[in-house]
């Protein structure tokens, strides 16, 4: 059967219809999916009254709550392409991106509209307060608030007994057509509108059925921003699709106040992004790992056995006790925080992906994951490694499958630029893969540094070991005539418990970089370390933004 992406809202919707669908964690607001059906009914109505078309443009901007993700169900359910937008962009790329895009209406947090300034946009009809969706703001000549003040009026009349689930049927539209503008924010570059179709999503949910990563009823706790293809697809849409019940953390998610939200959700399945575990690897596991009994206990044979086990049953309490599996995506996962995983069997697995391929390109169910790599091409995906060989020799990904975009938007020299020939996307990520098709990622390619001898080093591999040192806390390796040095931002609360001072860690620094070089080949060698004032500028991904830095 053909997948039909706005379909699948619609039939979950009414099969889920006395579920609970969505909570703020914060203001603890719900609603079922019965709920959802009846303000996006009323979505609907607004829209058709201010003569939205099919294709137009809405932005969405805001942090995630249950009333973001209604606008962007009720967006795309209704014909329309939703443009969402990082919250934590500039308010001057976010008037950028709502121009360049050319939306229509702008449904966004009361705070993003106090630094805005409606005079610069070109195509805006209407501007919506998310929390409450009143209009905060309707272009000259425009009669969107007297439409709003009767818009109640105009649902009643339309649907006099209520919204019923035989009143909840969708606009029909090609799945090869857009149906989500998703402006990037990359480690190497500025944003470009990825065009993604219904058939690009249905990928992803095909791939989510099959895994036991959703479930009816399943409870998820949403932390990830949502304006990123990954928190979006897993952390929101396979699992409304699905039926779970979705709370939204509606907070900066700390390790303390992520692993508080943990204990009293106890979510059946967890996405998240590498740095979370981390931190929380290294703020709370690694102390209890460096005291002397436990170093000792775990040489000891059976011994270290239960050691293991008990790590693993605190670790997975902290983080609720009821979850599948964790999903971890974005980045590379730290080597030594992934074999201390390995070594207690902690259930996790670590994918890969890209916005532009709507964004999961590869992972393995739990079963049968390997550790450092991420995964094997979904069912959906082609791949292969543009190197002589594939499978010691690292060379670019490159993919092709149903994933992959249409194209950027308005953007014909970048759409050409990322597609071969012959069709396939170049990733701009180095890898390499094994005989049974597991990937293994090395490093960007545009990050990658030529050494004077030839040699190829991939910055990525010596932060994690840099990012491992007690009073590191993130690391950025560069080039600098001709060496390799690197900057470290320091971790104040290992600092501050060891009576480090500021003063004494250049010294200290220095020391460990000499330890460190017994690790690296040669031709990887850090010649100095620097001490980096605050932390580095990152994408939603918690990458950092590699070219604000390039010439530090």
């Amino acid at each position: 059967m053909k997948s039909d992406f706005i379909k699948y809202f619609e039939n979950s919707i009414k099969e889920h219809w006395d579920l609970m669908a969505m909570t703020d964690y914060v203001s603890k607001k719900s609603y079922t999916y019965q709920q959802v059906g009846e303000e996006i009914s009323k979505l609907h109505i607004l829209f058709k009254e201010l003569n939205i078309a099919q294709n137009d443009r809405i932005a969405l901007v805001g942090r995630n709550t249950p009333e973001w993700a209604i606008t962007f169900i009720a967006t795309v359910t209704y014909g329309a392409v939703i443009v969402p937008i990082l919250q934590d962009f500039h308010a001057d790329d976010i008037q950028h991106i709502v121009n360049h895009s050319e939306s229509k209406l702008l449904f966004l947090s009361d705070s993003h509209w106090e630094n805005l300034n409606e005079k610069t946009f070109q195509t805006i009809r209407g501007v919506f307060s998310i929390s409450d969706f009143r209009c905060l703001y309707q272009a000259p000549g425009e009669t969107i608030q007297m439409t709003m003040k009767h818009l109640d009026h105009l649902c009643k009349s339309v649907y006099p007994n209520g919204v019923s689930k035989s009143d909840i049927k969708f606009i029909e539209k090609d799945d090869y057509e857009m149906s989500i503008l998703n402006y990037t924010s990359g480690t190497t570059g500025f944003s470009k509108g990825v065009m993604l179709t219904g058939d690009n999503m249905c990928t992803q949910i095909e791939f989510a059925k099959k895994t036991d990563w959703v479930g009816k009823g399943y409870k998820i706790l949403t932390f990830l921003p949502l304006a990123h293809a990954y928190g979006c697809a897993f952390d929101f849409v396979v699992q409304f699709i699905e039926g779970a019940h979705i709370t939204f953390l509606t907070r900066i998610p700390s390790p303390k106040i992520l692993l508080k939200a943990m204990e009293e959700i106890r979510p059946t399945v967890i996405f998240t992004v590498p740095l979370i575990l981390e931190k929380i690897y290294k703020n709370s596991v690694l102390p209890a790992l460096n005291k002397t009994s436990i170093k000792l206990a775990t040489n000891i044979p059976f011994v270290n056995t239960r050691i293991y086990a008990e790590f693993r049953k605190k670790l997975v309490n902290a983080l609720g006790g009821e979850f599948k599996t964790v999903i971890a995506g974005g980045a590379p996962l730290n080597k030594e925080v992934e074999d201390f995983l390995h070594l207690i069997k902690f259930p996790y697995v670590v994918g890969y992906g890209m916005t532009e391929c709507a964004p999961l390109i590869t992972v393995e169910v739990l079963e049968n994951y390997r550790p450092h790599s991420v995964g094997r091409a979904i069912h959906c995906v082609e791949m292969k490694v543009d190197s002589s060989d594939p499978q010691n020799v690292p060379g670019e990904i490159l993919v092709k499958g149903r994933n992959v975009m249409i194209g950027y938007y308005k953007n014909e020299e970048a759409t050409s630029k990322i597609f071969t020939e012959d069709g396939w996307l170049r990733t701009g990520d180095m890898g390499i893969i094994d005989k049974e098709g597991h990937l293994f990622i090395k490093g960007r390619s545009k990050t990658m540094i030529l050494t004077s001898s030839g040699q190829n080093v991939y910055p990525e591999e010596i932060e994690s070991k840099l990012n491992n040192l007690p009073f590191v806390s993130e690391s950025l390796v560069i080039q600098r005539e001709g060496e390799i040095g690197a900057r470290v931002y320091r971790e104040f609360d290992a600092m501050d418990e060891m009576g480090i001072q500021i003063a004494e860690l250049d010294k200290i620094m220095d020391e460990q970089r000499k330890e460190l070089n017994k690790q690296l080949a040669a031709y990887e060698n850090i010649t100095k370390i620097i001490i980096h004032p605050q932390e580095f500028e990152k994408t939603p991904k918690k990458s950092i933004k590699r070219y604000l830095y390039e010439n530090l």
